[in-house]
């Protein structure tokens, strides 16, 4: 599965937060944005194949989160937003928790999504 480079509104819905907690099975890591894989078990015990969005691989690596910190295998937690389009199990990832604990902002900067500060604004927010 890949989109290309859009805004967070083009494609996910900021009304719609979720969290997933499951097992790395993939990891893509694209530019522009980098994908993940989730096995994810339902109430129910049924267990589905989540895909995450994130940033690309260089915005993740300077924000501490290298292609190195996660193994197929491993857990991760991740809190975002669902997609649009009903019954597609893929989630714009805002949050991530690694398996040693390390909390990673993993959207994009400057898609517009929920918590995404732009360049300016950081720029304005540091000189005040």
């Amino acid at each position: 599965m890949t989109w290309a480079h859009h805004s967070f509104a083009a494609l996910f819905d900021a009304s719609k937060p979720i969290r997933l907690k499951g097992t790395l099975t993939k990891v893509d890591w694209t530019n522009p944005h980098s994908y993940f894989y989730l096995d994810v078990v339902d109430s129910k015990g049924v267990t589905y194949n989540w895909a995450v969005e994130g940033a690309g691989p260089g915005a993740l690596s300077r924000r501490g989160f290298k292609k190195g910190d996660v193994k197929i295998g491993d857990t991760l937690v991740v809190d975002g937003y669902l997609v649009k389009k009903p019954g597609v199990r893929l989630i714009d990832g805002r949050i991530v928790t690694l398996p040693d604990g390390r909390v990673i902002n993993g959207g994009t900067e400057g898609d517009g999504g929920p918590g995404d500060i732009k360049p300016a604004e950081a720029q304005k927010d540091a000189s005040s």
